[in-house]
């Protein structure tokens, strides 16, 4: 099969030199993401991992982290349609893999007003429906409630990020057991750490009596900035840290990065997307997926 690379942000026509049959070039339509989301989410995968454009769907693949689900993951032009589920699966296993190595299945598709399509199948099967918003700004808006005890700083010692990786083993609430996650996140914590030493971000640490109490990452490409992983200790919820926080990361972005838009994604049922509207992220778009462990 012929496989060409998603150029981030240039959406343009893609040419093959050479096929099997004829060296004419032979010019295919590439798939033009529209979601903001997704195509943020591009800045991670195409550091460390593979997008390969088939022209109506992209196949994300990250090697080394083979646990990683939402690096390891199908994103279609469309939501799933009546007939798709023995296609779509078909395609993951081939483009993707299977187990042992492979041991879920993600699926996503780039629309932005939240149209889920026909996932019935799906459902049936065991996946779970995830839906999101994406929210964004030009214009960041100080916390009402702005934390002035917390210390912002940017992680830079391995003692710091070993810190903020029990963190977030202690903040998880997913399915899978903290012992499986650390496993997972001890990856995607040496793989943040190579794109802040590249200069595409930072990972920032909210300190209190020199405690690490919450976090976040930005990373930026072009004018796009991309949050992730936002945790706050539980003892140290609804004390405005969480706000204050955004707020100071967000204008390391724009000032420092040189970002011109700030993108944030949140669940769609969750209380976090409440607490980015206080900082001025508006909901742009919605986008559906499907998950099954």
């Amino acid at each position: 099969s012929r496989t060409c690379f998603l150029s981030f942000f240039q959406f343009t026509s893609l040419t093959y030199f050479e096929d099997s049959q004829s060296t004419l070039p032979v010019t295919v339509t590439s798939m033009k993401l529209r979601s903001l989301g997704y195509r943020t989410d591009l800045i991670f995968h195409r550091f460390e991992g593979e997008v390969s454009d088939r022209g109506c769907y992209l196949v994300i693949r990250t090697p080394s982290n083979p646990s990683y689900r939402w690096g390891n993951l199908l994103i279609f032009d469309a939501p799933p349609q009546s007939g798709d589920f023995g296609r779509w699966n078909a395609l993951f296993e081939e483009e993707v893999g299977t187990p042992p190595r492979i041991t879920h299945k993600v699926f996503a598709w780039d629309t932005v007003d939240g149209d889920n399509g026909a996932v019935g199948d799906f459902l049936g099967a065991g996946f779970e429906l995830g839906e999101e918003v994406v929210m964004a700004t030009d214009t960041l808006l100080p916390p009402r409630c702005y934390n002035h005890e917390v210390e912002i700083r940017a992680l830079q010692t391995d003692a710091e990020f070993a810190e903020h990786l029990d963190l977030h083993v202690l903040c998880w609430e997913g399915k899978d057991d903290k012992a499986a996650y650390r496993t997972f996140y001890e990856a995607s914590t040496a793989s943040y750490r190579r794109m802040i030493a590249a200069g595409l971000g930072s990972w920032f640490g909210a300190f209190l009596d020199g405690r690490l109490v919450a976090d976040m990452g930005i990373f930026a490409e072009g004018d796009l900035a991309r949050y992730q992983s936002v945790v706050t200790h539980p003892g140290f919820r609804r004390r405005g840290v969480c706000g204050t926080l955004l707020f100071e990361v967000g204008r390391f972005a724009l000032e420092t990065l040189m970002a011109k838009t700030l993108v944030i994604v949140a669940d769609e049922q969750g209380f976090a997307k409440d607490v980015y509207a206080t900082a001025g992220f508006r909901v742009c778009e919605r986008q559906g997926s499907l998950e099954r462990a």
